[in-house]
């Protein structure tokens, strides 16, 4: 996906404790070190659609500050991605968060998002088509507040009237950073 380009890597510019971007180029001892409020759980699990196994930090584990973090490696040096789907304490220097309407999302970018049909995997993920938040790094999955039809479901660009989008009432439902790529 477009919307997978490297994230910033320690070039953020804002010193929030929960500024994302911040986290980047942490280790879990560095984690563990910044947070230690965070009630941080650990383990592996398979991800990319069950075809790689990672380790993985939970911050804040059943809180509005949940936070997940998947490692690069066994030793948890490098962060793979990061992820949170709750309005919590969690900010991207973006201005992007949980909640952030679609119409949002087009001003931010300064072009018109594209985005991926629900109900697999990558449900509601942005592309951000050349825009501005293009090499922010982040990825935004999209969430409906209304009831789809068959129409938007599906590994594929939605194509829609602005009417239909409308309809849907998109917001931002979960923020990735993959730091990976």
């Amino acid at each position: 996906m477009a919307a997978c380009n490297s994230a910033k890597k320690g070039t953020s510019k804002s010193t929030s404790k929960y500024t994302v971007e911040n986290l980047g180029n942490m280790n879990a001892e560095d984690i563990t070190r910044n947070y230690p409020d965070a009630n941080i759980e650990e383990g592996a699990d398979m991800f990319e659609e069950g075809t790689e196994e990672r380790p993985f930090t939970i911050l804040y584990p059943g809180t509005v500050n949940e936070l997940h973090i998947t490692w690069q490696d066994q030793e948890r040096t490098k962060i793979h991605d990061l992820r949170y789907a709750q309005n919590g304490k969690w900010k991207s220097e973006t201005g992007v968060e949980i909640g952030t309407s679609y119409d949002d999302l087009n001003k931010m970018n300064g072009k018109k998002i594209s985005f991926y049909g629900f109900g697999w995997d990558y449900s509601g993920a942005v592309d951000w088509n050349g825009g501005k938040l293009e090499k922010s790094g982040l990825r935004v999955f999209l969430k409906p507040g209304n009831e789809l039809s068959n129409k938007f479901y599906g590994d594929k660009i939605i194509e829609a009237t602005l009417e239909e989008i409308e309809a849907l009432d998109l917001k931002v439902g979960s923020i990735m950073i993959n730091y990976a790529i």
